[in-house]
């Protein structure tokens, strides 16, 4: 008899069907993906673990795991790699934000791209990528020179390292297929755009005192919140990297970028997740491609959220508006033998929850509870 520890009972069972779902969308696994798979797998146990939740449990949601495992293996990002290029962390998610009961609620298991993670993804997808160097952090008192063009021509930075200050810019040499070699460059006040959307996401659950529940808020109240979000946003867009320091904006600011021991580590991150980010990608399938802008693009994964969450919330009053053609034309009694029925069927209201076009439908764009599990 052979002895299997669930850990390896949940890999046999996860692994064989994330590779028959990838298969069906033209995407095959190589060896590296399959490794990527298991050690996600890992990871994730360990997650579990720690909040003492087991693969078994009822409020875990399943389908959840079968999607983030997939996005692992299409995008080849590994969470054994050191540095890290993938984390996990645990969510309860309510899978009906349409409903306040509490069975709704389910743990789900939400993933991050780390900044190395980036970089693999730039390696194994990058458009005409040949090899990605060592990136270059450049400081305050570093001698450092712009790359100039002279035409086509092109004369590549300088750049003399002390070791002294603050990272002010982060520079990617990149060898192309073409055998040039390319310098992107991402600036440490270009960072604000990233503390912005960070604050804005803080700020989902927000009410400022003007109600208590932003679900049940009036339209008059919902737009006395979003007056007072702009404000304090806009603030923050005039300090700069100093919102930071600001008091009143800290409570919107989670502790790894407003703490000084792990500031400076989240704004080097930032730069260079700007900067590989901006690199053509060639996911050679659009199956691939959209995995990629759902995990990677937080934009896009708003966009989703905010229509999942407010689909079928507003009641449209029909009844009173007055049709500007008739709907059915008068057929004279003399020509009645000429007119042809009609075949078409009555047009309904689109049912905003279709999604028949190339993105379908996640869970992870359910309604967030802000009593979130803290991050691993």
């Amino acid at each position: 008899m052979t002895f299997s520890t669930g850990l390896v009972k949940v890999t046999e069972t996860y692994a064989p069907m994330i590779e028959r779902q990838l298969s069906g969308n033209g995407v095959n696994l190589d060896p590296y993906s399959r490794q990527c798979v298991i050690n996600a797998i890992s990871a994730i146990n360990t997650v579990l673990d720690s909040k003492a939740i087991s693969w078994n449990d009822e409020k875990l949601d399943r389908n959840n795991i079968t999607q983030v495992l997939m996005n692992i293996a299409a995008l080849k990002l590994n969470a054994a790699a050191s540095p890290r290029e993938v984390y996990f962390q645990i969510r309860n998610v309510n899978v009906k934000a349409k409903q306040s009961d509490p069975d709704n609620w389910r743990k789900q298991i939400e993933m991050g791209i780390e900044g190395d993670g980036n970089d693999a993804i730039l390696s194994n997808f990058g458009r005409n990528v040949e090899k990605v160097y060592p990136y270059w952090l450049v400081r305050e008192e570093d001698h450092f020179v712009y790359p100039k063009f002279r035409g086509v021509e092109y004369e590549p930075p300088e750049w003399s390292p002390t070791g002294r200050g603050e990272v002010v810019r982060v520079v990617y040499p990149i060898l192309h297929t073409d055998k040039t070699l390319h310098y992107y460059i991402s600036e440490r006040d270009d960072v604000v755009k990233n503390l912005i959307a960070h604050m804005s996401n803080n700020m989902m659950n927000e009410t400022f005192s003007i109600c208590a529940d932003r679900y049940k808020a009036t339209s008059d109240q919902k737009k006395q919140i979003a007056a007072k979000k702009a404000e304090v946003l806009k603030r923050a867009k005039d300090l700069g990297i100093g919102a930071l320091d600001d008091v009143d904006l800290q409570q919107f600011i989670s502790p790894a970028w407003s703490e000084y021991q792990s500031r400076e580590s989240m704004l080097i991150r930032k730069m260079r997740n700007n900067v590989v980010k901006k690199i053509p990608k060639d996911f050679n399938s659009a199956y691939v491609e959209m995995l990629h802008d759902e995990v990677n693009d937080p934009d896009y994964a708003e966009v989703r959220r905010e229509i999942n969450e407010n689909a079928n919330t507003e009641l449209l009053d029909v009844t009173s508006a007055s049709p500007t053609q008739p709907l059915k034309e008068e057929v004279p009694l003399s020509n009645a033998s000429e007119s042809q029925p009609s075949d078409a069927k009555p047009t309904g209201s689109a049912d905003p929850n279709d999604f028949s076009g190339d993105v379908p439908p996640q869970d992870s764009s359910a309604t967030t509870n802000p009593n979130d599990d803290v991050l691993f």
